[in-house]
C-alpha cells in the first residue's frame, strides 16, 4: 500500500519539474524568437535551483497542502524576457506567454496517452504506475488552468496585456505591481469561485484524456 506521505512527496515533485518546464518553455521560446536573455542568465536549465521561487515553488504549495487543499499548485521564478529582442515584434509575447501552460498541456497529453493504452493488467500488477501516471496528468492539467488567469505574475496576464491597446499601460503597470497581492487575495477571498470555474474546465479537460 502506497502511503499518503509517499504520494505528497510524489506530487510535490511532479509539481517543481512541471513549473521548472513552464518556465523552461517560456525561455526557449523567446530564445527561438531572438531574445538570448533566458541563456545569458543560465534560465534554459532543468536546474531546480534556478527556477525556483520562494513564494510560489515552495510556500504557496506546502501552505496549500497544510491546509488539506484538494490541488496543489505553484509556479516558478518568471524566466527573464525582453521583448524587444524578438523577431516577432506583433505576436512574440503572445507566443512566450503561450508557451508555458502548453507545455503543461503536452505534458499531460503524453503521459494521459500513455495511461489510457497502458495494458490492463499490467495496471493492475502496478497500482504505482497508475497513481503516478494519474497525479502526473492532473497537476499538468491544473497548472497550465490556473496559468491562465489574467492576474500578474500568471501567463494569463501577459496574454491579456499583449491584447489591451496601448493606453491601458497605466493599468497594466498596476498589475504588474500588485499582481502576486491581487492573487492571493482572489485566492483568500475568492477561492471558492475560482476554484470550481478552474476545476470544470480541468475535469473536462481530464474525463477526454482519461477516459
Amino acid at each position: 500500500m502506497i502511503s499518503s506521505l509517499a504520494i505528497t512527496i510524489f506530487s510535490l515533485v511532479v509539481l517543481l519539474f512541471s513549473v521548472i518546464i513552464h518556465e523552461l518553455a517560456h525561455g526557449w521560446v523567446a530564445y527561438s524568437l531572438g531574445d538570448p536573455t533566458a541563456k545569458y542568465e543560465g534560465r534554459l536549465t532543468l536546474n531546480p535551483l534556478k527556477h525556483l521561487d520562494m513564494f510560489g515553488s515552495i510556500i504557496l504549495p506546502v501552505l496549500l497542502f497544510l491546509s488539506g487543499s484538494p490541488f496543489l499548485f505553484g509556479w516558478a521564478k518568471p524566466v527573464p524576457v525582453n521583448p524587444y529582442n524578438f523577431t516577432d515584434k506583433k505576436y512574440g509575447e503572445i507566443k512566450v506567454s503561450i508557451a508555458g501552460p502548453a507545455s503543461n498541456f503536452l505534458l499531460a497529453i503524453f503521459f494521459g496517452l500513455i495511461l489510457r493504452f497502458i495494458p490492463q493488467d499490467f495496471i493492475l500488477a502496478n497500482p504505482g504506475v497508475l497513481i503516478a501516471l494519474t497525479f502526473i496528468v492532473s497537476i499538468n492539467i491544473w497548472l497550465a488552468v490556473f496559468n491562465l488567469i489574467p492576474v500578474p505574475p500568471l501567463d494569463g496576464s501577459w496574454i491579456l496585456f499583449s491584447l489591451l491597446p496601448a493606453g491601458w499601460e497605466s493599468v497594466k503597470n498596476l498589475f504588474r505591481q500588485y499582481g502576486v497581492v491581487i492573487l492571493v487575495l482572489l485566492i483568500l477571498f475568492g477561492g471558492t469561485l475560482w476554484f470550481a470555474i478552474i476545476s470544470v474546465i480541468f475535469n473536462l479537460i481530464t474525463g477526454k484524456l482519461l477516459t
